[in-house]
């Protein structure tokens, strides 16, 4: 259950912002971006009643103005024995005659951190039965009540026998299904959504958007490696399960269907969405478990506010989840499922030529069908300074560092967007 927001006293009060997207579901259909659609947003005050803050409407993206929004003192998020609440919390609403009515309880605005609210909406022209769709985002773990997670072994050894099989090689999928409960709870619902936002979502859930670049990076990370470690060992599956992973953090991650995530997390995640952790000599992602270390303790692991210790001491990522697991190699996964191609090695920029700059536009070409804002450009190998704008308007729409090149990051966005604009997902 959501505790209700009562603001802070107002001279102590910041401001956060807040984005809300519109699209078409990407799981069941080609992803298309909805424009003209209403959407509202409304705050809870003191006395418990909703107060509308802004009326926006999307444009030919899907996505509204980017409004700026009370928020309590970032130092809130920043003290481990804080008891208040960190954050502010809004309904938002949407409204479009061609889908159906959607309502978000509790989307979640830190103090100077950008918020995005995505909303898959429901055509009603697919004969949906409801009259509206709400979704109803829980409490972050670091500030909700959430059973500490069950130890397991790090490294998952089946016996002779068992009949238990892993994959080949680690493989970063395109689709991860979300069981909402625990393992053997046959009455929970499971969601499909894409891999990077399954992990956004969970990051989103796990940690605050104000911590260190760093820990930010870590924590992500150690989500990646858990993640893959399921999916590299087949966990559930192999125990007869028909999902990849649960959302009950006594035995995975937090994950709630719907919820909004941050600009501070999704570049973030674009980066090291196949970054992992292993042990030397050992193939399977490291199940890198951890815990907050306030709430509840777990030696040998990571703790959430130990790793924003260390990120405030200027410790890198690397230093952190060494600090934590000790001898660890971090590499990165080779094989990502539903993309056309590999990320050649080296970033591409104004000036260069090739294959793989004609890959890119024709894209991008694709991509700007749906997403009218990116402007098109001739598929001719060469990166003058209208890909350029191409791609730092693709970069701004998808929330990356708009400057214009093509690193690891923006080359594997570009190819997920693709992907999602130009076929049906398959189901895992």
């Amino acid at each position: 259950m959501l505790r209700p927001f009562y603001p802070p006293i107002m001279s102590r009060q910041q401001l956060g912002s807040l984005i809300v997207e519109t699209i078409t579901d990407r799981v069941t259909g080609s992803m298309q971006p909805v424009p003209d659609v209403l959407v509202t947003v409304k705050q809870m005050s003191s006395t418990g009643e909703e107060a509308t803050i802004a009326e926006l409407t999307t444009n030919e993206v899907g996505q509204t103005a980017v409004i700026e929004v009370p928020a309590p003192p970032v130092e809130f998020s920043l003290d481990p024995l804080n008891t208040q609440t960190p954050f502010s919390a809004f309904t938002v609403e949407t409204r479009n005659a061609q889908f159906l009515d959607t309502s978000v309880i509790g989307s979640q605005v830190f103090a100077d951190i950008q918020s995005i609210q995505p909303i898959n909406l429901i055509s009603t022209r697919k004969g949906a039965r409801q009259l509206a769709e709400v979704i109803i985002i829980g409490l972050p773990t670091l500030y909700g009540n959430f059973p500490p997670k069950i130890p397991e072994p790090e490294i998952q050894i089946f016996p002779p026998g068992s009949g238990f099989i892993t994959l080949d090689s680690v493989i970063v999928p395109e689709l991860v299904i979300v069981h909402a409960g625990t393992p053997n709870d046959n009455s929970a619902p499971n969601y499909t959504v894409s891999y990077m936002d399954y992990i956004a979502n969970v990051a989103s859930s796990e940690i605050y958007p104000t911590w260190p670049l760093e820990t930010i990076r870590a924590n992500i990370i150690a989500i990646v490696s858990f993640t893959l470690n399921r999916v590299f060992t087949e966990w559930y599956r192999n125990q007869g399960k028909n999902f990849t992973i649960t959302n009950s953090t006594a035995f995975d991650h937090a994950f709630f269907y719907g919820r909004n995530v941050f600009d501070s997390i999704v570049p973030v995640v674009a980066d090291v969405f196949n970054t992992y952790i292993q042990r030397p000599g050992v193939m399977q992602p490291l199940l890198a478990q951890y815990c907050d270390g306030v709430q509840s303790q777990c030696p040998n692991w990571m703790t959430q506010w130990g790793s924003k210790d260390l990120g405030d001491q200027g410790y890198t990522a690397d230093q952190i989840l060494r600090n934590f697991y000790g001898d660890i190699n971090i590499p990165t996964a080779e094989t990502v499922e539903g993309i056309p191609e590999s990320y050649p090695g080296a970033p591409l920029r104004l000036g260069d030529t090739g294959p793989n700059v004609r890959k890119i536009q024709e894209q991008l070409n694709r991509i700007g069908d749906n997403y009218p804002l990116i402007p098109k450009v001739i598929a001719d190998g060469v990166f003058g300074a209208s890909t350029e704008e191409a791609v730092r308007t693709f970069q701004r729409i998808f929330h990356l560092t708009p400057d214009g090149i093509i690193g690891r990051n923006t080359w594997y966005k570009i190819s997920a967007i693709y992907v999602a604009v130009t076929r049906m997902a398959e189901v895992i």
